[in-house]
C-alpha cells in the first residue's frame, strides 16, 4: 500500500455494557480485512475483550503486563506504530490494551490538551498510509478517554442490543456526542443492532424507537443471537474463522460491506 492513503478511523462506542461492541469491532475488522482492506484494531478497553478476540488469554495477559500496549503509548505520548502486534490473519493488526487502562483518566488529567493525546499519537501512523481502516473499541463510559477516542475518529458505530434495556441511556450518549461537535468531526456512521432473537419482538421495537432519532442512520445489516459467537470468543477467533457456515459470520460480512459502501458514500458527499 502506498504512502499517502488516509485511513478511515471508526470508533465503536456505547455507554451501556453488553451491547456487542467489542464483538462487532473484532468481527467487522476481520471481515474488512477479508475484503482486502488493511485494518488496524485498537483495544481501548481495560477489559481486553478485543485483544482476547485474536490471542489466547496467556498471550493477552503477557502483552497487557508488558510495555508494548496502548496504555504505555498514551502515557508516554509515543507514535503508536511501535505498539502494533500482528494478528494471525492477513491484513489485520492490533494495538493491545492493558489492565492499567483503568488509570488512563488520571494520566490524561495531568496532560496538556488532554482530549487530543490519542489523535496526536496516531498522526505518524496515519501519515505512513499503511492502513485503510483503524477501528477503535471504546470502553462503556463517557469520560475523558472516550472523548480522546472520539476526537481521533472520523466516524462512530453504535452497537445496540435488541433487548428491553438495550436502548437504556442511548439518548444520553447521543447528547454527549452532540456536545463534542466543537472538538471532534466524528459523525455517527450508523447504529448496528446486535443480539437479535426473532422469536421475540424486541428487534422491531428497537428499530421503531431508533427511527425516532432524526439523522441517525440504522444499518440494514444486523446480527442475530448465535452460539457460534460465544464459542469463537472462547477460542480467541473471529466467528468466520471458527465456523464459516455460522449465520453470524455471513451477517458480519454483509455488515462490513455496508460499512465500506456507507463510508464511500459519506466521503463523496
Amino acid at each position: 500500500m502506498g504512502k499517502g492513503r488516509s485511513a478511515v478511523t471508526i470508533c465503536f462506542t456505547n455507554n451501556k455494557g453488553g451491547s456487542g461492541k467489542s464483538t462487532s469491532c473484532a468481527n467487522l475488522g476481520y471481515e474488512l480485512a477479508a475484503e482486502g482492506k488493511r485494518v488496524l484494531l485498537i483495544d481501548g478497553d481495560m477489559q481486553l475483550n478485543l485483544s482476547l478476540s485474536f490471542f489466547d488469554e496467556e498471550r493477552v495477559l503477557e502483552m497487557a503486563a508488558g510495555e508494548k500496549n496502548l496504555y504505555h503509548g498514551i502515557r508516554n505520548k509515543k507514535d503508536l506504530q511501535e505498539y502494533i502486534a500482528a494478528t494471525p490473519y492477513e491484513n489485520l493488526d492490533l494495538i493491545p490494551s492493558s489492565l492499567l487502562m483503568s488509570q488512563i483518566e488520571y494520566e490524561l488529567f495531568m496532560m496538556m490538551q488532554r482530549e487530543f493525546v490519542l489523535k496526536k499519537c496516531l498522526e505518524g501512523l496515519k501519515e505512513k498510509g499503511g492502513y485503510d481502516y483503524i477501528l477503535i473499541d471504546a470502553p462503556p463510559t463517557l469520560g475523558t478517554w472516550v472523548i480522546n477516542i472520539l476526537c481521533a475518529s472520523d466516524y462512530v458505530i453504535v452497537p445496540v442490543e435488541a433487548s428491553p434495556w438495550g436502548l437504556f441511556g442511548l439518548a444520553n450518549m447521543f447528547d454527549f456526542l452532540g456536545g463534542l461537535q466543537d472538538m471532534t468531526q466524528a459523525q455517527v456512521l450508523g447504529v448496528l443492532i446486535t443480539k437479535v432473537d426473532e422469536r421475540k419482538n424486541y428487534y422491531r421495537q428497537t428499530r421503531e424507537i431508533l427511527g425516532g432519532y432524526q439523522e441517525i442512520r440504522v444499518f440494514d445489516s444486523f446480527i442475530h443471537v448465535d452460539a457460534s459467537i460465544e464459542w469463537a470468543q472462547d477460542a480467541s477467533k473471529p466467528v468466520a474463522v471458527y465456523k464459516r457456515s455460522a449465520r453470524s459470520a455471513a451477517e458480519f460480512k454483509e455488515a462490513a460491506k455496508e460499512v465500506i459502501s456507507t463510508v464511500q458514500k459519506e466521503r463523496r458527499e
